[in-house]
């Protein structure tokens, strides 16, 4: 019989999720995760497989705890006519206080798309999934929004909204400023 697991999975993935979003997959070493993790490197591999099984599980969890969250409002049934503009301004709050993961880190999946670990087909297919959901949110923030806008129009205002919510993740790490004023290029496109 096998031994009881005697850890906190869910933690142990926030803290490897920590390294990655910070140094990437290739550059997060093993013990750099054991040291995030507290774990020895046969719990990670006992639990998770291998790395990449932990660099896995921090993109799901990332997904759920990080995403998924802050799109809720833009799938909720009762969906406000301000939704859309209350997640560009979360997420300009989020990029904007000094400190946080996005502040810093930008996108965890973002990061991962210019990265070799990409080429994976896992991994490319959830970022695609990422942009996929992201940008039908937004369609559905839009429609609420914005309630006798056509269907191209609404896609095409998703896309390109979509678009600047990458472009201002992927500047969180490099300029700052520039990745706010991309987020305020957003909110003035959804001004009436």
């Amino acid at each position: 019989m096998g031994r009881a697991q005697a850890f906190d999975t869910a933690e142990a993935v926030r803290s490897a999720r920590a390294v990655f979003w910070e140094r990437g997959y290739e550059e997060a070493s093993l013990p750099e995760l054991e040291r995030a993790t507290g774990l020895s490197r046969s719990s990670i591999y006992h639990a998770f497989g291998s790395k990449r099984g932990l660099f896995d599980a921090a993109v799901s969890s990332y997904l759920n705890e990080i995403i998924r969250p802050r799109l809720r409002p833009l799938n909720s049934p009762d969906i406000t006519v301000n939704a859309i503009v209350d997640y560009f301004t979360g997420l300009r709050a989020a990029l904007a206080q000094p400190g946080t993961p996005q502040s810093h880190n930008g996108c965890l999946l973002l990061n991962a798309a210019g990265a070799p670990i990409a080429n994976e087909s896992a991994v490319s297919l959830a970022i695609a999934g990422y942009r996929e959901e992201l940008k039908t949110s937004l369609g559905l923030g839009i429609a609420a929004h914005r309630p006798g806008t056509g269907n191209g129009a609404r896609l095409q205002l998703a896309t390109v909204l979509s678009s600047l919510v990458i472009a201002a993740m992927t500047l969180a790490r490099i300029d700052k400023d520039q990745a706010l004023a991309t987020l305020d290029t957003a909110l003035e496109l959804l001004k009436d």
